[in-house]
């Protein structure tokens, strides 16, 4: 601690006017003693007292533009800027990336959205973005979404929606070198980034000459999210299927009357967002926006947003996330959720406990013609394009309270042990 007050350690520690008087001697006496023989020579409980002295890492600080200098773990030291986007949110690249320009390179062409949660902010995937860049340098720029941050996510799904798809947009516009795209996002991010994918789809016009001479209605048709080629659409404790269902609001304990009395009172706490989630809303007379999502709209292809991506990704917490149920999360009805004893924890990576590679589904679940079930809706049109499952658990984490955050690490100094699911995400990214 008093060696983090007198050497520079990326900020400066000014001491209180009471101290300045002895603060230089004092520092003398300390590094006189710490260099002396003795010290040198003294018992390991010494060098045990010693170590309280060692500065602990000091988290940079932000400005408008700002570089950093962050330490890898191969003990080299790498760049990682970070410049405000003009329609707002927060630009993150490498600096090698610019240094290959300057030398007659290309600026990285893949694009990757980061969209946060609710009462979130672009802060929220600040680890996970410096982790793309670092890992990625010449391949991808990282936007942290700003758009939807606090009490803006209680203005409803399709409102942040429209405000992302903007937001994305306005950066595709300032970084016209983008060729590819890649979204990734947390919890009720999710559906807000579900929402702009159907807003920003558009059909593949180099493919529309095929399409139309193809009989085959069958055949896959490709297309461009915001211009750019989709790739890799990725959520991480997302409630696709909303919070209406038993135990989808974990902290509620499955409890009938309590569930029923959220869905009653959620609009009072998040707004129109509290609607959405529970099924409550029919703007103009028409169905849960929820519903709607599964299937393309006349205006918004939500469907089709999703199938133009290479790979689609649901990471969801099998146990411990107070806040969305592991069904929703991981678009699975509940007899399809993996048993424990199938649940294996992986060296690499401790808290991925299980993978499903996914395949497209079937319908062949039967449902009672007189019990109309939405959630059993949602999940035949999520699941008519494949997707894979990431099953997280955190049971034996210290964090596993805070399972929701730790699963993108929100905050290093209190998530770190979700760092491991947050490289099994880029191990296994099509850049």
């Amino acid at each position: 601690m008093i060696a983090a007050g007198t050497v520079s350690m990326g900020r400066s520690t000014t001491p209180t006017p009471g101290a300045q008087s002895r603060w230089p001697h004092a520092v003398a006496q300390l590094r006189l003693a710490l260099s002396s023989p003795s010290a040198a020579s003294s018992s390991s409980g010494s060098g045990h007292w010693m170590s309280c002295f060692r500065p602990a890492p000091v988290p940079a600080t932000s400005s408008s533009a700002v570089t950093m200098a962050v330490n890898e773990t191969r003990g080299k030291w790498a760049e990682v800027e970070m410049e405000p986007a003009r329609g707002g949110g927060e630009d993150v690249w490498s600096s090698q990336a610019d240094a290959e320009v300057a030398q007659g390179g290309r600026f990285p062409e893949h694009l990757v959205v980061m969209v946060n949660g609710l009462v979130g902010s672009a802060d929220d995937w600040k680890f996970a973005a410096e982790q793309f860049v670092r890992r990625m340098p010449d391949k991808v720029i990282v936007h942290r979404s700003q758009c939807n941050s606090a009490t803006q996510t209680f203005d409803g799904v399709d409102l942040m929606g429209e405000r992302l798809a903007n937001e994305v947009l306005s950066v595709v516009e300032q970084r016209k070198g983008v060729k590819k795209i890649s979204i990734v996002a947390h919890s009720l991010g999710g559906l807000v980034a579900r929402y702009a994918i159907g807003r920003l789809y558009g059909r593949n016009s180099r493919l529309k000459s095929y399409a139309e001479s193809s009989r085959n209605e069958g055949q896959r048709l490709e297309g461009l999210i915001a211009g750019l080629e989709p790739m890799n659409f990725i959520t991480f404790a997302s409630p696709h299927l909303g919070s209406s269902g038993n135990k989808q609001l974990p902290f509620l304990c499955g409890l009938p009357f309590l569930e029923r009395r959220a869905s009653e009172t959620a609009h009072l706490i998040v707004g129109r967002t509290g609607k959405h989630l529970f099924l409550t809303d029919s703007d103009d007379g028409r169905r849960p926006l929820l519903l709607q999502m599964v299937d393309d709209c006349d205006d918004i292809k939500f469907r089709s947003g999703l199938r133009s991506f290479k790979r689609r990704v649901a990471y969801a917490n099998a146990n411990f996330d107070h806040m969305v149920g592991w069904r929703t999360s991981s678009i699975r009805r509940q007899h399809e959720l993996p048993k424990h004893r199938l649940l294996v924890r992986d060296e690499k990576y401790p808290h991925i406990v299980h993978v499903d590679r996914g395949i497209t589904d079937n319908n062949e679940t039967e449902v009672s013609a007189n019990l109309y079930d939405p959630e059993e809706e949602m999940i035949r049109g999520l699941t008519q394009v494949p997707w894979e499952r990431v099953d997280v658990s955190f049971q034996k984490s210290s964090q596993r309270l805070v399972a929701h955050n730790t699963i993108q690490v929100k905050s290093y100094w209190l998530n770190s042990d979700g760092v491991d699911v947050i490289n099994h995400m880029m191990d296994n990214f099509i850049v």
